[in-house]
C-alpha cells in the first residue's frame, strides 16, 4: 500500500482563490493538481497512490469552525482527513474535542502562518489536549517558501516540545525543518518525533537524506508529497534514488503510515 501522508484540498467553493493566493506567494506557477479533492483523487488513481492524508490548515480563529467542517465532510477511506485549530482561539480545546469525537485522526500547525512560535508555553495546553486525545499532530517545521519570516517552527523547537505530548505521536514536515536540514540531522535525528519527506525532492542533499534516514531510523519516516505543490510521483522517484533496500523503501511508502493511521 502507498500511502502519501502529506496533501492539501479545499473546499470547492473556494478553492479559486485559494490556490491563486498559494501561488503568487511561493512563486509555484505548475500545480500537479488543481486544488479540489476530486483532482487530487484523480492524481491518485493516475499514480497509484492507496489513500493521502490531507493537512487543512486554521490560519486565523475565525477559520477554525470551517476548516474542521469541511475535513469533518470529507473524511473517508482515501482521503484520510486531519483537522486544525488555531492555537490562541478561545475554543481552541472544544474543537479539539470535537475533531477527535468526529473520528478525525490528527491536526495539523502551520506556526509561520498562524503566526505563533511552536515552543510558547502558552500553547502547551493545546498540544497536551490533542496528545490526550490520541491525535496525531503534524507541525510544517522549517522555513515555508511562501513567506518571508524566520522559522516559526525549527527543529530545535520541535525538540523543546516533544516532551508537552508524552509520546503521542508527533510529524514534523519536510524531513524535519525544510531547509533547516543540518539543524534536523544535528539536533532532531533520532528523538522520538517522525518525519515526512514532503517537498524535499532534489532540495536535499540525498548524501545528507540518507544519513538522515539511518540516523533517524527509517521506522519513523513518512512518505509525502505536499501535492498539490509537489506531486507524489517525483517525491517518490526521489527516495527510489537514495539506494534504499526494498524493506527500508515499504516503509517509508506506506507501512509506516498505515500502522500510524491505525
Amino acid at each position: 500500500m502507498m500511502i502519501d501522508f502529506h496533501t492539501h484540498c479545499f473546499p470547492d467553493k473556494i478553492v479559486g482563490r485559494a490556490m491563486s493566493a498559494l501561488m503568487a506567494n511561493s512563486g509555484i506557477v505548475e500545480p500537479f493538481t488543481n486544488g479540489s479533492a476530486g483532482d487530487l483523487r484523480r492524481y491518485m488513481r493516475e499514480k497509484g497512490i492507496d489513500k493521502s492524508v490531507v493537512l487543512n490548515i486554521a490560519t486565523n480563529a475565525r477559520q477554525q469552525k470551517n476548516v474542521n467542517d469541511f475535513a469533518i465532510a470529507g473524511n473517508s477511506d482515501d482521503l484520510i482527513m486531519f483537522g486544525s485549530v488555531h492555537p490562541f482561539a478561545p475554543d481552541a480545546l472544544d474543537e479539539l474535542r470535537r475533531m477527535a469525537a468526529a473520528g478525525l485522526k490528527g491536526v495539523k500547525f502551520h506556526p509561520d502562518y498562524q503566526e505563533f512560535h511552536a515552543d510558547d508555553p502558552a500553547v502547551f495546553p493545546v498540544y497536551a489536549l490533542a496528545a490526550e486525545l490520541g491525535l496525531i499532530t503534524v507541525f510544517h517545521a522549517g522555513v515555508d517558501c511562501g513567506l518571508f519570516c524566520d522559522a516559526h517552527c525549527p527543529p530545535r523547537a520541535v525538540k523543546k516540545i516533544l516532551p508537552v505530548f508524552g509520546g503521542a505521536p508527533v510529524v514534523a514536515a519536510h524531513f524535519g525543518g525544510y531547509l533547516r536540514w543540518q539543524e534536523v540531522y544535528d539536533v532532531l535525528a533520532g528523538e522520538n518525533v517522525y518525519f515526512d519527506t514532503a517537498f524535499t525532492a532534489s532540495r536535499i542533499p540525498k548524501a545528507l537524506a540518507v544519513k538522515m534516514i539511518e540516523k533517524h531510523g527509517a521506522d519513523k519516516i513518512l512518505f509525502g508529497s505536499d501535492l498539490p505543490w509537489s506531486g507524489a510521483a517525483t517525491e517518490a522517484a526521489f527516495l527510489r534514488t537514495l539506494g534504499l533496500d526494498e524493506e527500508t523503501a515499504g516503509k517509508i511508502l506506506g507501512s509506516n503510515a498505515e500502522r500510524l493511521l491505525r
